[in-house]
Formats: structure tokens, sequence, C-alpha cells
């Protein structure tokens, strides 16, 4: 097969806030940048984020990064790497007075400050009272913060693929990652893109899960492609229910309902979030709050005719308070519910929303894989991860709202900082084995012809149906052994599956093959690591270990494609420059 290359001294797999980040500060440092995206950048996910931005900028009431750092800490059940969790609530500040000069217009106070509003886990001195560290623009921060990000890249002459998607990574005899074959969505054309420094920055998987708040796109295709290249995924088990879904919708509304004063309640009218967290309430982590409504509904007190739903209400905030600060909110609801949240109940339930775990990274963005000694890691070069595609991890076990956004452009950033050093130092291409290309040309091949098996849609629906089932909120050893078996079959039918006519120009039937593919190489890495971990850690929640062990399991596991082996690594417990925040009790 014959395919086209072209040669650039960066290459940006993704169009999110953290490709976009990372793409601004390479292309502006004079670094050749190409940017890889399967949708138009302003489409990417990053624009679905609602909430805000994490920073204790101290804008509503006292705060400092030191009480950020400890809330992350705790949120992460313990788990997060605190060398980490330090460097990204530190440099918070500085990042979100980076993004207001590059545009984003964020919400004011009437002094003109940037406005921060109350989100969960949040708490002044180390525990105390509720902070307000979330700034934002109004409930559409993701939004302004893509769109300034994509503005800002033109002008610095960032070049994009739009509505390219990525294949495979393509790495050298020496193990050097030198770019990656990707295809033109619309021709079906494939393209050689090779490159000194290659960022995967492809965002999440939520797709894997029947109900879910992710778009169409989140198929975790970079997180698969590292699988492919021999790279482990980590702490994959730790996927995080978003306690407020539209119930049957999937529709995110955003923490900022209750950071802005709303509450739940049960079919009695019932504040029930006062008997799960009596002092933080509603503002209680995600997974705390995803946990009481599924109790709520279990045992009975569930509302609508179903009784398999909570309600959220807004109502008593006032028309001038929703118009303002949650003028998004209230079109989706009355958009896909008939409901005006000024005067109706908004009915919800948990909904997959976010993976913590993904492609393990340093704090430099750099991927680590596991070393040839056992026990050891190696730095995979010229590769780098960020985003909700990697793990640094700051979000541990479980992601606190306001953090996901703050992440992807911590380390987006930080990313680009080190590529760039690390192609100055490799100002030649590396040769590309011919091999390489082979192993991946094999990949695009299989899906030339079309088969006579199940079809991508039902095979997709079957996995995703799957995971609900088998990995959802609460898990234990029978049911999750059982979803390790189905999901197995499903990656063997896979080969058999069914393509529609590929003489249709827009190829689309083999875009969606490649990503079930992707799809189900991520979902065993989540049910099989889940089935492992024996303890109840933040969103990993086990009915037959209800308790955190950390004795055992404060460690990260690490999921090779190869075997379906699991490894391990200890939790990186020493901050930087502070005292550590060892384990406690977690409660709200």
């Amino acid at each position: 097969m014959s395919i086209n290359r072209r040669k650039f001294d960066a290459l940006v797999i993704g169009a999110g806030g953290g490709g976009l980040r990372a793409g601004l500060h390479l292309a502006r440092e004079g670094v050749h940048t190409a940017v890889v995206s399967k949708v138009f950048p302003t489409r990417s996910h990053t624009v679905a984020a609602q909430g805000g931005i994490n920073a204790a900028l101290a804008n509503m009431v006292p705060d400092n990064w030191h009480w950020h750092m400890f809330d992350t800490v705790k949120g992460s059940d313990y788990l997060g790497d605190q060398d980490a969790i330090e460097y990204m609530c530190k440099v918070a500040p500085k990042i979100v007075y980076e993004l207001e000069h590059f545009g984003v217009p964020f919400s004011r106070t009437e002094k003109g400050k940037i406005y921060q509003r109350p989100f969960g886990g949040q708490s002044q001195n180390f525990g105390g009272d509720q902070a307000a560290r979330t700034c934002a623009a109004a409930d559409r921060t993701g939004h302004a913060m893509l769109h300034s990000l994509y503005q800002q890249n033109i002008a610095a002459n960032t070049h994009f693929f739009d509505e390219y998607f990525a294949i495979d990574l393509l790495r050298d005899d020496d193990g050097h990652v030198t770019g990656a074959l990707v295809i033109e969505i619309e021709t079906g054309e494939p393209l050689v893109i090779e490159a000194k420094a290659t960022l995967l920055a492809t965002g999440g998987c939520g797709q894997m899960y029947k109900t879910n708040t992710n778009a169409h796109v989140n198929t975790g295709d970079g997180m698969a492609m590292a699988l492919r290249a021999g790279i482990p995924l980590q702490d994959m088990e730790f996927f995080q229910f978003h306690p407020t879904g539209i119930a049957g919708r999937g529709l995110l509304l955003t923490e900022g309902c209750r950071g802005e004063g709303g509450y739940l309640v049960n079919k009695d009218g019932e504040r029930f979030m006062e008997r799960y967290a009596p002092n933080a309430k509603d503002l209680a982590s995600r997974d705390v709050v995803s946990r009481a409504i599924y109790t709520e509904v279990k045992e009975g007190r569930g509302c609508g005719p179903d009784g398999d739903h909570v309600h959220l209400k807004l109502s008593h905030l006032g028309a001038d308070v929703i118009m303002k600060r949650l003028p998004g909110i209230r079109d989706t609801c009355m958009t896909f519910l008939h409901k005006d949240p000024i005067t109706d109940l908004i009915p919800i339930y948990p909904t997959a929303h976010y993976v913590m775990g993904g492609i393990p990274t340093n704090r430099a963005g750099e991927v680590v894989s596991v070393g040839k000694r056992k026990g050891t890691e190696a730095v995979v070069p010229g590769l780098y991860a960020a985003g909700e595609c990697a793990c640094v991890s700051v979000h541990g076990a479980n992601r606190l709202g306001g953090n996901s956004l703050l992440d992807i452009v911590v380390f987006g950033r930080a990313a680009a900082e080190n590529m760039i050093e690390y192609v100055r130092a490799n100002p030649a291409h590396r040769d590309l084995p011919e091999k390489s290309l082979e192993q991946v040309e094999g990949r695009l091949a299989r899906w030339e012809q079309t088969g006579e098996g199940p079809s991508v849609l039902d095979l997709r629906n079957e996995l995703k149906t799957a995971m609900e089932t088998y990995c959802g909120v609460y898990r234990d050893q029978e049911t999750l052994a059982t979803g390790i078996e189905k999901v197995a079959e499903i990656v063997e039918r896979i080969k058999d599956v069914r393509l529609k006519d590929q003489s249709k120009v827009y190829n689309t039937s083999r875009i969606e093959a490649l990503e079930l593919e992707n799809l189900a190489d991520i979902a065993m890495a989540t049910v099989t690591s889940a089935h492992a971990r024996q303890e109840s850690r933040g969103a990993h929640s086990r009915v037959d270990f209800p308790e955190r062990d950390d004795a055992n399991w404060m460690q990260h596991t690490l999921y090779l494609r190869e075997g379906r082996k699991l490894a391990y690594k200890p939790v990186r417990t020493q901050p930087l420059t502070v005292e550590s925040f060892p384990p406690k009790k977690r409660t709200y």
C-alpha cells in the first residue's frame, strides 16, 4: 500500500482542552506542530464541561492551594499521587489567569473578579467550612475554554488535520514513538504523520456504558492505541458515575446546580443527603452522592411511577439566579424534558461520566511503561499523554468536580513544555521501520472487506449493556467475573463483524468498527482491573469487600493487553515541598 507521509516536529492527537493547550504552547515556541482530531476541534468533548475549573483564587471566601491539595488527596480516597496533586493545585491560579488572558469570558463578581462557585468535596482550612473554588463561565465553562484555545491556536499557526482518525502509534526498533498512522474520514485515505514527539490527548471512554454523559466520539481511542503498543493502562477500575444525570437520558446536569444551592429530594420530599453526609450534604464528593441516590432508589424511596430516580430541586433559587448562573441547564431541561427548573422538579440518576484511570504518565506528561526488571518503570521515548486519557494520577479513586478542566490544561501545558525540550534535544526524525508500518496497516486492512457476522451497532450495544450490568455503581466478585466472560466473548465476535457498504464516501462504517475495537479493549481493561481490586475505594464499590484496605491495596493497578495481565505499583505519597496527607477515614 502506497501511503502519503507528512513530517512535523510534534504531533498532538486530540483537540480538546488538553490537546489545544499543548498545541498552543508548542506552536508559540516555534515547534512545527500538527493536531489531529476526528471531529472539528470545537466539537471536542471539553465543550460539554459545564461547572467550572478549580483554582484557589480566594475571590469569594478565604482559600489557598494547600487546602485545594488536601481536598484533592482526600477526594481521591488517598490513591492520588501527592507530588502530582501538589504540582497541579499550586500552579492552578496561574493557569486560570492564563486562560483569562487567552479570552475565556469568566463570569464576574460585582467587583469584577472571576466568579467562583462552591463544588462538592471543597473545604477551607483542611476540612473546615465549604470553599468556593470553581471558576465559572456561567454553566458553559468548557465551551468558553475550548473556543478561546482554538482561536489562539489559529493565531499561532497550529496545523490542524480536522476529521482525521488515528489508527495506531508508530515505533522504531529502539522503542521510540515516531508518529502515527491516521486516515481522513471523508475519503478513507491513510496518512503517515511522522513526528519527533507525539502527545495523546484523546479524552475518555464513557461510550462503553449504555447510559453516559459522554459525546459519541469518546471511545477510548488513545488508551487503546497505547494498549496495542504494549503500554499498560493504570487504575481503570475507577470509573466515576456522576450523581446528576437526567434519569434515563444520561444528559449531564452540572454539579454547579448544587453549588448554587440546589439539593436532592426523594419521593417523600426529604432532603436525604443530610443522612449520608451530615456536613457537606449535597456537596459531598461525587462517589458518595451517587451511592446515596442508588441506595434511596433501591430501598424504595425513589420518585416517579417506577420509583427509579430522585429529584433535583432548583426552584427555590429563583428565576434570576437560574437565568444568570445556570442558563444552559434550564435550556437542557426544557428541550429534553419539557420541564422548567424555575418551577419544576428535575428527575436525576447516577450516570457513567469519567474515567480516573488511563495511560500512566509522570508530572512531565511523559508516558511510563513497565520496565524490563520487575517492579520498575521506563519512560516511553517520544510519547506523552494528557487529559482524561492519561493517569498522572491526580484523581486517584475519585475525581472532584472542577479538577478535570484543571487537569487537562495543567498537564497539557506541562507535556508541551517537555516535548519542546525533547524536540530540541532530538532535532532529526528517526527512521521508520517498514515492519512497524506494516503492523498498523494490517489493522486498517482488516476492515477493507465486509463480513457476514453481527453488525457493529449490535455488538456495541451488547458491550455497553454488559458494562452497565456487570461493572456499575456497585460490584461483587461473581458479577465482575461474569462481566469478564461477556466482554471477552464480544471481543472474539468482533473478528466476524459485518460492515455496511464500503462504497459510501464517508467511510463511517469502518470508523465505527475501529471505535468498537477500541471500546472493547478498554472495557476488558476496566472489568479485569475491577475484578482484581478486592476493596472499596472511591468510585470502586465492592459489596463483598465494603471497606478500604490500605494495607493491601494502597497501590495502582496496571493492565497489560498481552495475556490480559495485571501488575501493580505503589502510590506516590510524598509531595514535593509539603508534608504528606496520610490516609484517614473519608467523611463529609
